[in-house]
């Protein structure tokens, strides 16, 4: 981002033309710089483009100068700069300083601006009774507003959103032509005279009478459940301090335990109710507006259905001016949950709402301002004042990561994983992960996968011709990806993380990767999630691995924990675990005696080495999870009833390759039937997982000399596994990097996969 200038006299006058990439569109950079350049008396004029923004000021050296000072520390909220180029040019006589048009020259990526938060002038604006906008559902200036769900097409401007049907008012055309008013260029903006507006129906379409807000406030607070047209799609809200409510809208929508988000008024009511840090408090009110799983106060009074056996609760402040319209001093806190039945893709139409969630809500909240590309809400947690994107998705999509790729690398497009998926664009150093998609199971949800993916593509301008995947011969995601044209590039899942976790990390040469999840496809056809890696983008060996175990039943054993329970005892002593087993299962005795069947003969029951069935195995074992009606619910509720117990270990060994994990398991039965604590148990359980893992990564640095340890997968969400082996590690001397900017568990897959296929292509 080298600026200065070659030296003319500071009295002299020159012209120069500056090119600036990043996030600069639909962020109010335009009038920013008509401010800056009038300020300092400057000719010349400035626009968008393919690229970024290019201008041309001509003035006084020295003026130049002073520009270009203001624009390398720029303050804009939004703006976020990648690079400033500046070339001399002949002066041409301006006589003003104007805003041009928007052009298509460039040959860059442009640079797609994320959905933003309402912010507090617009939020004052709708509160205020004598503002033109007050009660405004579609209140937005400059600063704040739909972006990307609304984009159709490049560059930026109002002809290529969908707010393209809104003829502005002659109101709104004066702001949005003043360069001096927050709403200049705010290309969504409109007024109650001439913008989008709400509306409620029932469950069949017709229109409730009366004002939407009354209604709708009236509607809750009785404990209807309504379905809410947001900014990416629908919500399915209701009263979150309504346990009847919370109740039903779990028994409708199919969701006995998994922790629903919640939306509160303000942050004083979040911290009524929940412990918030300074970082957490930043991130909630940030431009992303992102879920942030906070810490429930011990006797917080709220409903246990809201996040049943979680000590946290996933929580949002209102990020659209609709959505502060949905609170008033009486109703504060709202069940904010996705609007799609299980499975099912994000509803974003109003018909599509009607159909697919017609049998969950009694009534709609929707408005005609359409949604061009769905959006979920990202979620992240706060870890040592570092946050960790969970999801990555509202408010992040499309903003790129730069990454270390080769000299003359090849555009990439990677097909993720087969849940939590998220595809990823990869070119000119930058990745481009896309927005949340979900389980690919559905015919639905893989249609959306590539309604997204082509829609990103065409927006970035990208033309892959490298296509990667994983090497899963059953996964819906390779099948998709398989039928694209170009080089196709298949990537072993558990590299792929490492790779990911490398990437963002900006990380080239070999790590030691620890790669802790649930499932993933192994080089043998067996079920890896328990590993202990060195490698570099371009190849890896397995130095470690839990202990294989059978999975009987396959998937049913990842249902219901206890059948993994049933196996790691059978492993560890055969009729005695069997007995034990039986102990502590006294209802699945008949169950048991098939399991031990099916175990001895090998019937449907694959390897697997898998970190996530360990942890549901000593949850089963403990009386704490039987059965995971949700991904990861079984470790969640396990590290749950560990907080706040000492930290022992039992004994553990390493043999060869393959540490070993059946005398721990069959310890964690002996002493629970024992009587002793079930937590106590938990947290000797966990801390025995962090040593095992850091005494394999000790032995892979005395192997090789590596230092340098990356950790990935769905387990290291858990807090308490990730802060413990980091610690650990780092008191051995060993470098450790995690992932922060995209998800640790497989919505980081895409990111790793783009850059294996990219290295391995170009080198």
């Amino acid at each position: 981002m080298a600026v200065n200038l070659p030296g003319p006299g500071k009295a002299q006058r020159m012209r120069l033309r500056v090119e600036v990439s990043g996030v600069v569109q639909g962020v109010g950079f335009r009038p920013y710089i008509y401010r800056e350049a009038v300020k300092r008396s400057l000719k010349g004029w400035v626009l968008n483009n393919r690229q970024g923004v290019v201008m041309e000021v001509e003035g006084s050296a020295l003026s130049v100068d002073q520009f270009l000072a203001e624009l390398k520390q720029c303050s804009l909220r939004l703006a976020r700069i990648n690079d400033i180029r500046c070339t001399v040019i002949d002066t041409a006589g301006d006589h003003k300083f104007i805003i041009r048009e928007s052009g298509s020259e460039g040959d860059g990526v442009p640079r797609i601006p994320a959905d933003v938060a309402v912010c507090p002038s617009c939020r004052e604006d709708i509160l205020s009774p004598h503002n033109r906008r007050h009660q405004y559902p579609f209140t937005n200036c400059t600063d704040c507003g739909p972006r990307y769900t609304i984009i159709q097409g490049v560059p930026y401007d109002r002809k290529e959103t969908t707010m393209s049907g809104f003829a502005m008012c002659e109101e709104c055309e004066e702001e949005y032509h003043n360069p001096l008013n927050r709403r200049f260029h705010a290309q969504p903006n409109a007024c109650p005279q001439c913008g989008p507006q709400a509306a409620l129906c029932d469950s069949k379409g017709e229109t409730v009478p009366g004002h939407w807000r009354e209604k709708t406030l009236a509607l809750l607070k009785a404990g209807h459940i309504l379905a809410v047209k947001g900014l990416g799609g629908f919500h399915l809200a209701c009263d979150a301090k309504n346990p009847e409510a919370v109740q039903t809208l779990r028994y409708r929508k199919g969701r006995p335990a998994r922790p629903f988000a919640v939306m509160c008024r303000d942050e004083a009511l979040v911290r009524r109710y929940c412990s918030v840090d300074e970082k957490e408090a930043e991130l909630l009110d940030s431009p992303e507006a992102p879920i942030v799983v906070l810490r429930r106060r011990p006797g917080s009074i709220l409903p246990k259905g809201l996040a049943p056996k979680a000590g946290t609760l996933g929580v949002m402040l209102p990020y659209t001016p609709l959505h502060h319209l949905l609170f008033d001093q009486d109703l504060e806190m709202l069940v904010m949950t996705s609007g799609n039945e299980t499975g099912l893709p994000l509803a974003k139409d109003t018909q599509e709402a009607l159909r697919d969630l017609g049998t969950v809500a009694d009534f709609f909240l929707t408005h005609n301002r359409p949604i061009h590309k769905r959006c979920d809400d990202s979620l992240l947690q706060v870890i040592q004042k570092v946050p960790h994107l969970l999801r990555r998705s509202r408010g992040y999509v499309p903003a790129s990561i730069p990454v270390p790729v080769p000299n003359n690398s090849a555009q990439v497009f990677a097909a993720g994983g087969d849940l939590k998926n998220s595809f990823c664009f990869l070119k000119d150093g930058h990745a481009y992960p896309g927005p949340h998609i979900g389980d690919l199971a559905y015919a639905e949800t893989r249609r959306v996968h590539l309604e997204a993916a082509g829609e990103l593509a065409e927006m970035l301008q990208v033309e892959p011709t490298i296509v990667a995947f994983d090497c899963h011969p059953g996964y819906h995601s390779a099948a998709l990806a398989a039928k694209k044209p170009g080089t196709h590039e298949t990537v072993w899942h558990h590299h792929a993380h490492l790779a990911s976790c490398m990437g963002e990390n900006y990380l080239t040469g070999p790590v030691i990767g620890v790669i802790c999840d649930g499932t993933g496809y192994g080089r043998d056809g067996t079920i890896w999630g328990g590993e202990v890696l060195s490698g570099d983008y371009l190849d890896f060996e397995r130095e470690f691995h839990l202990e294989p175990v059978p999975l009987p039943g396959g998937e049913a054993a990842v249902r219901h924990p206890w059948r993994m329970a049933v196996s790691w005892l059978w492993q560890s002593t055969g009729e005695e675990g069997v007995t034990l087993a039986k102990a502590l299962f006294a209802d699945k005795e008949r169950e048991i005696d098939l399991l031990s069947t099916m175990l001895k003969r090998k019937v449907n029951s694959p390897m697997a080495s898998s970190c996530g069935r360990l942890y549901d195995a000593a949850a089963a074992l403990l009386g704490i999870c039987r059965e995971n009606t949700y991904d990861g619910q079984a470790p969640m509720e396990l590290a749950e009833a560990a907080l706040g117990h000492e930290r022992g270990t039992y004994p553990f060994t390493i043999e060869g390759k393959t540490i070993s994990c059946s005398t721990l398991m069959h310890s964690l039965a002996e002493d629970f039937l024992r009587g002793k604590d079930a937590g106590m148990i938990a947290a000797a359980f966990e801390a025995t997982i962090v040593e095992m893992f850091a005494a394999a990564v000790e032995r892979v640095r005395q192997k090789n000399g590596l230092d340098r340890v990356v950790l990935s997968g769905g387990s290291f969400q858990n807090p308490y596994l990730l802060t413990a082996l980091r610690t650990r590690l780092q008191a051995a001397g060993f470098q450790v990097y995690t992932q922060r900017q995209v998800p640790a568990n497989d919505g980081g897959l895409a990111l790793g996969q783009a850059l294996v296929a990219a290295w391995r292509r170009t080198v």
